[in-house]
This record gives C-alpha cells, structure tokens and sequence, in this order.
C-alpha cells in the first residue's frame, strides 16, 4: 500500500514540475486563449492578452510579470486589435506563430520554415523567440527584432548593413492606442552613429554622435548611478547598439512617449513605481537646432542663443525678439584666396550634427587640419574618438547646426576662422582704436554709399525701361572681353512674384546648389522656369553671372535657353524655357520611368549630349568647359530630346584648348575625372571623361557612384577594389551583360556593343588617351570606324581621397554626392 502512494505521490510531482518547466513555452499542439499567460522561467515577463487604457480591444503583448502597474514593452498585432476575447496565440501548420480569432488570421510571424516541429518561448530578457529544434543555429524569429516604444537591455537598436534591416523605436499613437506614433529615435550615419527622433521626417532631438565611449551631450547612457549604457557594435555586416544593465536585478527600460520624449525608468520596488532617472529633452536647448545654424543655445545664459565666434545674426531684427530660428552667419564670407587658421573650442560646444561631413578613422589630427585648410568649404573638424588623446578625423562642412553649450563631455572642436576673428584682442587702447576705426569707416562709406546709391537707382530705372537684362558694370567680365551689354528682356520682380504666387511652395518643382526652381506662366501662355538665387546658396553671385553671360551667348538645340532674368533689390533670378519631363536621372535611374526610354530613345539621348558638348568645345563663340557635365544637369524637353544645363561653374577657353589647373575644383563624385577630383587639372577631356560616364549610366541604367554588383563586387567604373565592371566584361566579350533589362531584348546588339566601348574610350585613366568630342561623336554616329580596345579605366575612390568616407542628408534628386573635401556642388 505504501508503495502504491508512493509511486502516485512521484507521478504527481513529475506532473507538476512538467508544468512548471513548460510555463515560458507554448508547443505546437497547444494554444493560448484571451485570460490565459505564459510566465518567463524568472517570472521577470508574461505573455498573454490585454486591453491598453481606456481602450477595449485586445492585443497579445508582453509585460513585466512582477510590476503591479501592468506595463507592456511589446505588441504582437498593434496594428489589428480584436473586437472581442475570441483569440488564440497558437503554432501554425507551417511552423509560424499566429493569432487568429472568429474572423480569421490576426497576426503572424511570417517567416519561411521548413517543417512543423517549431515552439515559442517567453525569455527572462523579455524576448519572444521561435526556435526549431531541427535548426541549432539560432532562432527562426524573435521579438526583440521588432521593436515598439519600449527599448529594453539585450535589444539592438542600429541597422543591418547588408540587408537594410533597422531596428528602432518608435511610439505609440496614444496611451490607448498602441499602433505606430508619429515619432522614432533611430541609429544614423553609421560610419560616425548619432541618434535622431524625428517626428515623420522632421528631426526633433539629437543625441550624438558617439565618441568611442558615450553618445555626446546628455542622452545614453544614464549618468544618474550608471543604471542603464551602451555598448556599440560594429562591423561589416551591422552596426548597433545594446544597453546593459550595472545588475541583473535591477528593472530598466528606455521609453518613447506618444509626444515624442525620450525617458529611462527603473522600478523602486520600495516606492514601489517607476522612477525617471533621465528624460532626454527636460533642456530647451535639446530641441533641435534651436538657435538655427552657427548659433550655440546656452539654457544657463541670460540670453538662451548667441552666435559662434566669427558669426553674426543673420536676421538682427528677429534676435532682438528672440526669434533665433534664421541663425548666424559668417562675419566675413569665406574665401578661398584667403588664409585662415582655427579656434580650439574645448568643452564650450557639442559637436554639429552630421548633415555634410566627412569621417577617417585612421588619420590624425594634423593630417584632418591639413584636410580642412585646403577645402573652401570646411567649416570645422574634431577628432572621430574622444577616447584617450583621440583619434581619427572628422570634417564638417558648410553651415554649423544644432549646437549647444556643453561644458561636461570633454569635446574639442576646431571652428575654422580668420586670424584677426581667432585673436580675441584685448585691452582699453585696442578697443578705442577699433572705435574710432570702426567710425570712420562709417563716416566714409556713408559719404560714398549715398550719391552711389543715387546713382545706381537711377541706372536701374533707366535698365528697366530699356529692358536690359544687365549692363556692362554688373555682368561683363575679364573673360569675356568687353561685349555689347546682353539683350536679354529683363523682367520686374513684381511680376514674378505675381506668377510664382509669391515663391510658393506649391510653385516650387526642384532645387539645386544654386537655389530653388519654379515652374511659372507668362500672360502669353508660355510655361517658364524661373531660378532664383538662394541667401543660402552654395553657389553664389560669381556663378551667378558665369551662367547668365554664358548661357546668353549660346544657342544650340541641345542646350537649355535662357528667356531673361530679374535683378532687383537683392533678387538675383534667371528665366528659362520650361522642361517637362525633368532631369535625365529620373528616367534612367527609375525603374518605372525607364521603361519608357527604348534602346532608340536612349542612342538618340546620347548623341544629342555628344553634339551638345561638340558645341561648346569647338563650334560655338565662346568656347567653354563645362565642368559638372552630369545626369541631373540633361534636361529632357517634350519629345525626351535633351538638353545641357547649369553652366555656373564652366569656363571659357580661346584658340586650342590646353589644361588648367584650378585650387577650387568643383564637380560631383562619379562624374569627374581623376585628375581633375584629385589634382585639379582640367581640360576638354575632362568633360570627354564625364561625358563617358554619362553613356554607361544611360546604357546599363546604374549610378556609376552607389552601383555594386551582387557577385562580382563591381562597380560600373571602379568604385570598388579599384576594378570596372564594364571594363571587364567588356575584356570577357559579355559587355552586353551591363544592358539595362528595361531596355528589353529586341535591340540592335553591334550598335550596343558600340556604344560601350566608346563609352570606355571616354573614361580611360589618361586624359591624351580619350578622344575628343568630334572624334567620339564619330564613333557612335558611324560604324566603318575602327575602334582601339579601351585601356584601363580612370576612376578614383575615397581611398584615393585620404580614404575618405562621404554623407550629406541634402535633398539631390539623383541621389548623388558632391565631392566632401573639394568644393562642394
């Protein structure tokens, strides 16, 4: 008898202990109704069915087990709640993890398995994961991969390098709602990691960038007891970071509220509530870009913004009311003829956000100063890592943003200046002699402004009544010789503000480095292009009348017309011909628009290119490189002809055409030539050199510059490991290979081929190597000619630059990058 209740006592305690260990897990036989849970081994998180607030639909989530305040890190269907309590958490036939109810499937994990022998198990991290016990290399699925408004320590937040696959946080709608909210922080620029919340697309907070150590100015980690920071990773296939906690036993989550404020929590179990130990944007000055560009926002300052050294108010009459949105900018504009040096901000400024800039994580300090003395462009540069005495080098360049004071995070940050702005001065006697200075100066300009000014506005008006565009004291230039004054109709600035309904956005169709575009009509019906030099401009009045004089001298089919232009009060405005179908690289880079454009259309595109570049090389007046000859500078008229545009940084040459050198070089990666990118010469064949690359773009409808092939690790010219694609398969005889499937297959294969290869004449690494405009044309336009084999192509790379990597979060149409240590376009 005994052993009898002896062996029913063990079967019982096995039975139990079998419960108990399976209580984290749900098998593929088994189902988790609306009331029932499964509880992680720890009894740190719970799995089950729940209502958020207020509302009555039900999710399946995950909460804290042992938090009385039911507080939920996950949600499996939060964008399908359930009417009623009808769900069911099971294993699918196929292996997934669904919720279905009364109408059918709810939710699903939705990967590919092979087999039904799948299970689900509740983690103590907080990880829901699909396991296979066929497959031992890691889990089918996981939830931590799938991130809501809750950042919890063993999450990745970052991106998959090789996949594209991001892992972010991102809020819920409401306390009641928790579909996707309008806000998410997410990891960005990867090469130099910073973390952004936007709000849409629009940057609210900035936290960053990560210094080797920490994420600058505030943030992660939680300085208050070191409770929660981060560990970055970072390699060729992920970069991301994972918090940790300084215990095991310690509760800590990161969380996004639906207004977007960024908190970290750990539970008091004594209080017996959660405690905020950091909201990330309690300080004014963590908005974003509070004070505008190259302004510092000080919250402890009896004035919340001022302006870097070296920069002044942009709009003074908006600071005195404390609106500070228009920023700073330079006392004296940069110039490129001009020697400049550099103050050493220590622990007075975070460092900018990463909007133009450039990283190298091997060079030093000197060498990053070298780097920025020689670029018109470069604003300011740091060390990368701030760990020991640094290390690496970071470049910004053009205008400053988002900058606070911040005197804790040991940031160095080298502002590039004048010597007299970097020598703050001193003493009583200087300061009186800069005031006396300072008032004669203005005594004297007032004397020469006031008739000058009276001048000048009665020349304007009598312009305006002849109608000319611009006179010989505004636009004739050294280069061109003293012409005749252009006759170009000059149109009031009323009226165009008339037909672009004062610049409205609704008018605007595009925007470059010159400023924004917008498409008006004129009284007689014709459509227009109306080009408006930005205050902000990369390009500014030089490029201004470069474009104006040339394009005014020009007349060719294939090249855009110039109609008039406005020049009144600071308006600065060129009219041209409307183009309807846009710009080039949004047919050929464009896998819907590409189909329109057949083998016919795309040979025709080319030699129109090739006719119009003969013409400014050889058979117009004022001969001209044109310098940043590229697929968003092709304009396409009605019946797709093309046509060159943006001519403000081409220059004029006489008699035969010899190279030049220049210290401002100009131009955008993957167009230019490498001698040109590297050593600043430049001549006809450079144009040759931009020309051929333009031909491959329009052949195998791939960038040159962001294009690598998925087996061969090519690119198109030799981006890559310094090798081409098309120059290999070409030597392979399978050029035909880098055709653009949009095309189709129905093309005439010698012509292709052709074509090609006198694309690969145009690249080759020497310019005396690449035939000139009218021998290319030639080539394409007639078959009886014998074609060399091509050389090796010329290209270089980042590598070649000081191994340089490139970003830039501005709007370009084509997706293309300028040039990061030349000068930008």
């Amino acid at each position: 008898m005994k052993s009898f209740w002896f062996i029913l006592l063990c079967g019982v305690a096995h039975l139990l202990l079998s419960s108990v260990a399976a209580v984290d897990t749900l098998g593929h036989n088994q189902t988790l109704t609306d009331g029932q849970t499964r509880v992680s081994s720890g009894n740190i998180f719970t799995l089950g069915f729940f209502s958020p607030g207020n509302s009555t639909y039900r999710y399946v989530g995950i909460w804290y087990a042992n938090v009385p305040v039911q507080t939920v890190i996950w949600v499996a269907n939060n964008q399908n709640p359930m009417n009623d309590s009808s769900g069911v958490l099971k294993i699918a036939e196929d292996g997934n993890l669904v919720i279905v109810n009364s109408t059918g499937l709810v939710w699903s994990s939705g990967v590919s398995i092979a087999g039904n022998d799948t299970s689900v198990q509740m983690l103590d991290s907080g990880n829901l994961v699909l396991s296979s016990s066929s497959n031992s290399t890691g889990y089918l699925w996981q939830s931590f991969d799938h991130i809501g408004n809750t950042f919890l320590a063993g999450m990745k937040q970052g991106l998959n390098l090789k996949t594209g696959q991001q892992w972010y946080i991102q809020s819920w709608k409401s306390l009641n709602d928790p579909s996707p909210g309008d806000y998410t922080d997410k990891l960005e620029n990867p090469e130099f990691p910073q973390l952004i919340i936007r709000k849409g697309d629009v940057k609210q907070y900035r936290i960053g960038p990560w210094n080797g150590i920490d994420f600058i100015y505030g943030g992660i980690p939680l300085t208050t007891g070191k409770i929660l920071y981060p560990t970055m990773y970072s390699d060729e296939n992920e970069v991301y970071i994972v918090l940790k906690t300084s215990s095991q036993s310690i509760i800590a989550r990161t969380f996004l509220n639906e207004t977007g404020v960024l908190q970290d929590y750990y539970w008091n179990q004594q209080m017996g509530q959660w405690i905020d130990v950091l909201t990330m944007q309690q300080d004014v000055c963590k908005r974003y870009n509070q004070c505008g560009n190259n302004g510092v926002c000080d919250s402890t300052a009896s004035t919340l913004c001022r302006c870097l050294k070296g920069f002044t108010p942009k709009v003074p009459q908006k600071w005195q009311l404390q609106d500070w949105s228009d920023g700073c900018v330079r006392q004296t504009v940069m110039n490129c003829e001009k020697e400049y040096g550099f103050l050493k901000l220590t622990n007075e400024v975070n460092l900018p956000d990463l909007l133009q800039y450039s990283v190298n994580s091997s060079m030093n300090l000197q060498e990053c100063q070298a780097i920025c003395l020689s670029n018109c462009s470069c604003s300011a540069f740091s060390n990368l890592q701030m760990i020991g005495e640094g290390s690496g080098c970071a470049l910004w360049f053009g205008d400053l943003v988002d900058m606070r004071a911040d005197t804790d995070d040991g940031v160095v940050l080298y502002l590039k200046l004048l010597p007299s702005e970097i020598d703050s001065g001193g003493g009583s006697k200087k300061k009186r002699r800069l005031v006396i200075a300072v008032t004669t100066s203005v005594v004297l300009a007032i004397l020469v402004l006031v008739p000058l000014g009276w001048y000048s506005r009665r020349k304007a008006r009598r312009d305006l009544r002849g109608g000319k565009c611009f006179g010989e004291s505004m636009f004739t230039t050294q280069e061109l010789g003293h012409e005749e004054d252009l006759e170009l109709p000059m149109y009031d600035l009323f009226t165009i503000k008339a037909i672009t309904a004062n610049f409205a956005n609704s008018k605007k169709i595009g925007e470059g480095g010159f400023g924004p575009v917008y498409k008006a009509e004129l009284a007689t019906g014709q459509e227009i292009a109306i080009k408006r030099l930005s205050k902000n401009s990369r390009q500014g009045l030089n490029e201004f009348k470069n474009e104006a004089t040339l394009i005014a001298k020009l007349q060719h089919r294939n090249l855009v017309r110039l109609l008039g232009c406005c020049i009144q009060d600071e308006e600065r405005i060129l009219i041209y011909e409307y183009l309807p179908n846009g710009s080039l690289n949004s047919f050929i880079f464009d896998a819907t628009h590409g189909s329109v454009l057949d083998w016919k259309k795309r040979r025709d595109i080319i030699l129109g290119i090739a006719r119009g570049l003969l013409y400014l090389h050889r058979d117009s007046r004022l001969r001209l490189i044109h310098r940043d000859l590229k697929a968003s500078n092709v304009l396409l008229d009605n019946e797709l002809n093309p046509k060159i545009s943006d001519f403000g940084m081409a220059r004029t040459f006489q008699g035969e055409p010899v190279e030049d050198k220049t210290r401002r070089v100009v131009g955008t990666y993957g167009y230019m030539s490498p001698e040109y990118a590297i050593d600043g010469l430049f001549s006809i064949k450079s144009d040759v050199f931009s020309f051929g690359v333009l031909l491959l773009e329009i052949v195998s409808g791939k960038r040159n510059r962001g294009f690598c092939h998925p087996e061969h690790d090519l690119s198109l010219l030799g981006h890559v490991n310094d090798c081409s694609l098309a120059w290999n398969l070409l030597n392979e005889g399978k050029e035909l290979e880098l055709v653009d499937p949009m095309i189709g297959e129905e093309y005439p294969k010698s012509e292709v081929s052709r074509c090609i290869q006198v694309g690969l004449l145009c690249v080759q690494r020497h310019p005396k190597d690449r035939p000139t405009m009218p021998a290319a044309l030639s080539m394409l336009d007639t078959e009886d000619i014998l074609l060399p084999h091509p050389k090796e192509p010329g290209f270089y790379t980042e590598r070649s630059l000081h191994d340089f990597s490139s970003a830039s979060d501005a709007p370009m149409a084509s997706n293309e990058m300028s040039v990061t240590w030349i000068e930008p376009r």
